[in-house]
């Protein structure tokens, strides 16, 4: 379609200058407007009275140039994921608990995410007062033993001296672990800081050195802070960690004075360039535990890392029921990981509440805002990410007496069971989960089991009151193109009255090639040096003429 000279100039000109000015300007001989090719603009000659908006044209075009990444730039490759969940029912671990039904040795995934739910008992003094974060810091002892422990190393990393009797090892070795935790606690009494941050002192032992630069942008190019100092690959400061806090020094002083309790309980490999897998996630509310493991190898490439905690428990925000929510970025892809703790009942009706904390999370989760990406925001809510995988003790029942659960149990009759599973009778309602996804159920149900025994804790109960009907509470659902599920399995550890659920992932995820990363450097270099302008227009017009005629139009 041909074109006056007029109407050439009126669809190129705000483009250029991104201005909704509408002055008039002399334009060269020839055509006026033409397709940019890869940068995405129009390549417009355009006399200006101001240098600095000439300035302010040759920005636009570099900012637009690169951040419409051409998808010929952009590669995908798999990775794997390993997801666990895990209700313990308030029992802290001993030492002789073996985590293979948790985390299995031969998996091999590149990252694992491990969701627990009722680390701590759900009372009050837990909920309203302050939250024990003991039992959690032996949790990440034990996950960073099964994690990092060398193939040739069978031994368990708290027992200091092998005994040949198997019952005095695991007896050891569980005192050992408690003794520990309890002389660490003993070097600290009394000390707010200590209580605030004893968790985090063990956790630190196994992050990366630059743990900081994982809540930072990673994306390949964008300019969206006020200096040039400020890159965004530099972490916000409105975002600092709170272990920047003016208490750090203290804390790292109450941190050495217990390093020799401290290096007895984390006595497996802690020198972080041994680490194959590195803490990058450990986050608790109450008795929600979230921890996020990632093969050293790709530490580098996460970014936008935030944490984001919902309580729906007691009067609808208390933390003994609620989710704790994981954003960050693999690459160029963005992925968001629940771990929830939903309502409990059996009574009908029940699952509506269930549904109602569903729904509430999804409403009120709100990541924090870091940068601008491609075009595009980074996700600051659960259904804008890329991938999204949902996991916890849901607590949804089955929908059937307990005499009729237990025949079809008996049956192992686990089809004709589960078209009465609540979570698959909302789902297919469509008032719950509408568009997720779940792998097909294989297992018996995970809840209710009496402590240390494969019976269903309904087969001793006194009373239909306390008797609780067998159902699939604990369950892993996913939604995102490119996510294929590998396995989907329940442990048999006896430890608590749930058992373990456990699921395997690949995942596609976008990269960029290395031109794109080499174009995206010098990209940033070029930028910056604009922004070095002061922001004086009469102090800044003779730099601006220097400078516009030394960048290339």
């Amino acid at each position: 379609m041909a074109f006056t000279g007029e109407e050439k100039m009126k669809g190129c000109h705000p483009k250029l200058f991104g201005t909704k000015e509408k002055k008039s300007a002399k334009r060269t001989d020839g055509p006026s407007c033409n397709a940019a090719g890869d940068l995405g603009v129009s390549s417009c000659k355009v006399v200006s009275s101001s240098p600095l908006r000439t300035l302010s044209g040759v920005k636009s075009i570099r900012l637009s140039h690169f951040l419409a990444q051409p998808s010929s730039n952009k590669t995908t490759e798999p990775i794997r994921i390993f997801v666990s969940t895990w209700n313990v029912g308030g029992k802290a671990p001993t030492a002789e608990l073996n985590m293979d039904d948790f985390v299995p040795p031969d998996d091999h995934s590149d990252i694992y995410v491990l969701g627990f739910q009722e680390i701590v008992p759900l009372n009050a003094g837990n909920v309203l007062v302050i939250e024990d974060n003991e039992p959690a810091a032996k949790w990440l002892v034990l996950i960073n033993q099964a994690l990092n422990r060398p193939a040739n190393n069978d031994t368990n990393v708290f027992q200091q001296h092998p005994s040949p009797s198997v019952e005095s090892t695991s007896s050891r070795a569980s005192s050992s672990l408690d003794t520990s935790f309890s002389d660490l606690a003993k070097t600290a009494s009394g000390s707010t800081i200590f209580q605030k941050s004893f968790l985090k002192a063990i956790s630190k032992s196994f992050m990366p050195l630059h743990r900081k630069q994982l809540k930072a942008c990673n994306c390949p190019v964008e300019m969206i802070k006020s200096s040039y100092r400020d890159a965004c690959f530099r972490r916000p400061k409105k975002h600092v960690d709170e272990t920047d806090s003016s208490g750090e020094e203290e804390k790292e002083n109450m941190r050495n004075s217990c390093g020799s309790v401290l290096s007895e309980v984390t006595s497996a490999p802690t020198a972080r360039d041994q680490l194959k897998y590195n803490l990058i996630v450990c986050k608790q509310m109450v008795g929600i535990f979230v921890t996020v493991w990632v093969n050293k190898e790709l530490v580098q490439h996460i970014g936008h890392l935030r944490t984001s905690c919902i309580g729906r428990g007691i009067l609808g925000c208390l933390g003994n029921k609620g989710c704790i929510s994981v954003s960050m970025t693999v690459h160029q892809t963005s992925f968001c990981f629940i771990c929830s703790h939903l309502a409990s009942g059996q009574k009908e009706g029940d699952e509506f509440k269930r549904n109602s904390d569903v729904l509430e999370i999804l409403r009120l989760t709100l990541f924090s805002r870091l940068c601008r990406r491609a075009g595009r925001r980074i996700p600051e809510k659960i259904l804008e990410h890329d991938k999204v995988i949902w996991f916890g003790d849901l607590n949804y029942r089955i929908a059937l007496s307990y005499a009729d659960t237990k025949k079809l149990l008996t049956e192992n009759n686990w089809d004709a069971l589960f078209e009465k599973d609540q979570l698959k009778i909302e789902r297919d309602a469509g008032r719950v989960f509408k568009g997720w996804n779940e792998g097909k159920i294989y297992f018996a149900p995970t809840y209710k089991y009496s402590y240390n025994s494969d019976a269903y804790a309904g087969e001793t109960a006194t009373s239909n009151k306390k008797r609780r009907t067998p159902a699939w509470c604990d369950r892993i659902l996913w939604r995102g193109d490119g996510t294929s599920q590998l396995s989907y399995y329940r442990g048999e550890s006896k430890f608590s009255d749930h058992r373990p659920v456990c699921g395997t992932f690949t995942v596609e995820v976008e990269t960029l090639d290395k031109k794109a990363r080499r174009r995206s450097s010098n990209a940033d270099m070029r930028i910056g040096a604009e922004e070095l302008l002061p922001k004086d227009k009469n102090k800044g017009k003779g730099i601006s003429r220097s400078l516009s005629s030394k960048i290339p139009q």
